[in-house]
């Protein structure tokens, strides 16, 4: 999700060198090719249904995403943060939450609401411009996604400190929060703090970062000369690298972080080195800071393909079953579409109604204000209508 919120300014004479095209040393339990492989401090064992959900998780994510994109492109959205090629990232990663964790969501996490089973509708209201974002975040511990780069960082770290003032860690059934970021927000003051007060506290909390490999235009080499999970021992905070093309490696290293943070020992630090294919947003062109070459090479790494031919080669899942997801997906991204279509404005009160517990009088007079603008405006047009159905 490399994310800063800069504009890129690159030139054809002036692009970065591209991303590393050289494979790291991460926790993998599944190659690109489909082969499932070991690793001795982390592996994941689940059921045959569990496999095959995963899948369908990675399948549905990707259909839905790139139904955001279609739909920014026609004018249904004013912009889309595409998350293609990220899927296997935030399905793993999702997937080894339970109900009591809490997420802290950056901007790009449609496939972690997914798998979290928060409506998606929220998603793509907020890009139309229809969500003032007066959802229940309470209610299934998804919060807003935050467009302000690693501002989630700090609202995670402080919620995280909450919960085990409360007492609320200590044992397997604990609560853990889980923050999303982006390789770019590792630049950012508020990141390098919620560290700092994560790591001191011993806050359950696990900072997931999605190296995708820009910060918009800015690879990870004008970033920082240490990769993020290797920074992370300076605050005193384990740090774990992993394959994040790798669905079973990610739900495993996260259900492992997610595990440690509940049993009260503390923050950590997964990233997921991973690739964005699409550009940062819809408002963004990639092709001025990076090639068709080293696009090709991240596709022989699709988390999906792999994904498939090892469910395949192991006889977890056959041709017709392959065909029932699409079909699926197929019907759940018709009936998205449609919902997006059919939102309709929000009241003006809602800006106002959403914001505090208990309304202060300032905020209370601007919504009157507010209220008494909207009748004078309804007003107006009543009038215009009357005055024109005499005319005729």
């Amino acid at each position: 999700m490399g994310d800063t919120q800069r504009p890129a300014k690159k030139t054809a004479k002036s692009r970065p060198k591209p991303a590393s095209t050289n494979e790291p040393a991460f926790v993998q339990l599944l190659t690109p090719e489909g082969q499932r492989v070991k690793h001795p401090d982390y592996d994941l064992s689940l059921t045959d249904d569990e496999y095959r959900g995963l899948y369908r998780d990675l399948v549905i994510t990707r259909e839905l995403d790139a139904q955001g994109t279609a739909l920014q492109r026609q004018g249904q959205l004013g912009l889309w943060p595409s998350l293609l090629g990220q899927e296997a990232a935030q399905v793993g990663s999702g997937r080894a939450l339970k109900p009591q964790d809490t997420v802290f969501p950056a901007y790009r996490e449609l496939g972690v609401q997914w798998a979290r089973g928060v409506d998606l509708i929220s998603s793509f209201a907020l890009f139309r411009g229809t969500d003032l974002g007066g959802r229940d975040v309470a209610a299934d511990r998804f919060n807003m996604y935050a467009i302000v780069i690693a501002s989630q960082t700090l609202h995670a770290a402080g919620y995280a400190m909450g919960i085990a003032m409360d007492g609320a860690v200590g044992n397997e059934d604990g609560e853990a929060v889980v923050v999303y970021h982006g390789d770019g927000a590792t630049s950012e003051g508020d990141f390098n703090e919620a560290l700092i007060w994560a790591g001191v506290f011993n806050s359950p909390l696990v900072l997931f970062c999605q190296n995708n490999q820009y910060a918009i235009s800015e690879t990870n080499a004008r970033q920082f000369r240490l990769p993020p999970y290797r920074r992370a021992e300076g605050f005193g905070v384990p740090g774990v690298l992993v394959d994040g093309n790798d669905v079973l490696a990610t739900y495993a290293v996260t259900k492992w972080a997610l595990d440690r943070a509940r049993r009260g020992e503390g923050p950590s630090l997964v990233e997921a080195y991973t690739y964005r294919m699409q550009p940062h947003t819809t408002s963004d062109d990639a092709t001025r800071y990076r090639d068709a070459a080293e696009l090709d090479f991240w596709r022989a790494k699709d988390p999906i393909v792999r994904y498939r031919k090892w469910l395949d080669a192991e006889g977890l899942a056959d041709e017709a079953y392959f065909a029932a997801i699409d079909t699926e997906a197929g019907e759940l991204v018709r009936e998205l579409r449609a919902r997006v279509m059919a939102l309709t404005d929000p009241e003006v009160a809602e800006m106002f109604d959403n914001v505090y517990a208990e309304m202060p009088p300032g905020i209370a007079a601007q919504r009157a204000e507010a209220l008494e603008f909207q009748a004078s405006l309804d007003d107006a047009a009543n009038d215009d209508a009357t005055e024109g159905s005499e005319v005729r």
